[in-house]
């Protein structure tokens, strides 16, 4: 069943509220999802994980159903440093004052500025497919301008990227999650209903758009100031890529993180692509089983 014994709730948050699934007990445990998706993303280990922990699976701000600021000049809604209050005033509202954590691809990137803000709170920090925002833009080449392109393409200015994909929405979803059509499908038909409802909304299209133009701007910003001050993730983290993937290809991710973390940092290859969760849930739980539990 799809997030089988998962209540489905809206929170209230400061600007909007939050949509989320929520399920098990124990010790808090947050799911941060990636882009295009919504945190239907998690289904497959969602349920597993619950039998252990309290799970909580929230669309972030500019996704799914969740809040949607307008677009502004500056993408201050959009910074990082604001969405990750979202996800702190969720797991205030349910009561945690810590919380482990663990993100895929934006949700990474979000996971990694909660952490840095709030090491206090998250006691332990899983990031999936993902190196820091920073490293890639520092070094960028030609093979991550065409590898990365749509990073670029949603950072153009407002409307311009959303007239587009707007057009055809579904369709654009589909191109831009695209593998080997010859593959049976990979996303649960019920996820695959949500993603889809959810890019049918011009808002969450702009949404979108303006998390990227703050990845381009004001969180380079943030982070190139964290990284002056020295500031780095405090907690354990486990790295996690998948083998198909272009982190794979590029990267030494786990040299990189090391130098953006005062713990220990764990992790390696999940075979598959990038949408790791759906793609290879057992092996994806079995690095969580040992790292959280």
């Amino acid at each position: 069943m799809f997030f089988e014994g998962f209540t489905l709730a809206h929170v209230a948050v400061p600007g909007g509220t939050i949509r989320l699934r929520h399920g098990g007990s124990g010790p808090p445990l947050l799911l941060l999802h990636g882009n295009p998706q919504t945190h239907a993303m998690w289904h497959l280990v969602a349920p597993a994980l619950a039998r252990r922990f309290t799970v909580i699976c929230p669309d972030l701000r500019g996704y799914g159903f969740s809040l949607k600021p307008p677009a502004t000049s500056d993408h201050a809604p959009y910074a990082k440093i604001e969405m990750a209050k979202d996800m702190t005033a969720v797991m205030d509202h349910f009561g945690f004052a810590q919380f482990f954590l663990a993100g895929h691809d934006r949700g990474a990137r979000l996971s990694h500025r909660i952490a840095l803000d709030n090491p206090d709170r998250v006691l332990k920090l899983a990031v999936l497919d993902v190196i820091p925002t920073i490293e890639h833009f520092e070094r960028a080449d030609m093979a991550f301008a065409l590898g990365y392109y749509h990073w670029f393409w949603f950072a153009q200015p407002h409307p311009f990227p959303e007239w587009l994909i707007n057009q055809a929405p579904q369709k654009w979803w589909r191109q831009h999650t695209s593998r080997d059509p010859s593959l049976p499908e990979l996303f649960h038909p019920d996820a695959l209903k949500d993603y889809f409802a959810a890019v049918d909304q011009p808002e969450m299209v702009r949404g979108m758009c303006e998390d990227y133009r703050a990845a381009v701007s004001i969180d380079l910003k943030h982070d190139r100031a964290t990284r002056a001050a020295g500031i780095k993730v405090r907690c354990p983290m486990l790295a996690l890529w998948g083998e198909k993937g272009k982190i794979a290809t590029w990267y030494d991710a786990l040299t990189i993180w090391r130098e953006y973390c005062a713990a220990t940092v764990t992790g390696g290859p999940i075979p598959s692509g990038h949408y790791i969760a759906e793609e290879a849930p057992d092996e994806t739980l079995v690095w969580f089983d040992r790292f959280f539990g």
